[in-house]
């Protein structure tokens, strides 16, 4: 299975700890919320589950790449 994370915008705090983390994944926008880096490989399964639970805000969420379903995460 491959996964893909998405930010909510509407929650996300800009901590900046998935940037931290994971650079090539993730950089802020103009206005400081964090957005997916374009073009950015799919993170491994593990590793996408692991930046979605360190999200202090919540904000990052993980889907099945394939079929758009969110994957519950804890």
């Amino acid at each position: 299975m491959s996964y893909r994370i998405d930010v909510d915008r509407d929650v996300c705090m800009s901590s900046g700890k998935c940037v931290a983390d994971a650079p090539d994944l993730f950089r802020f926008d103009d206005e400081e919320i964090a957005t997916p880096v374009p073009g950015a490989p799919e993170p491994g399964d593990a590793r996408a589950l692991d930046l979605a639970r360190a999200c202090p805000s919540g904000a990052l969420t993980v889907h099945d790449a394939d079929t758009g379903e969110e994957i519950d995460i804890f």
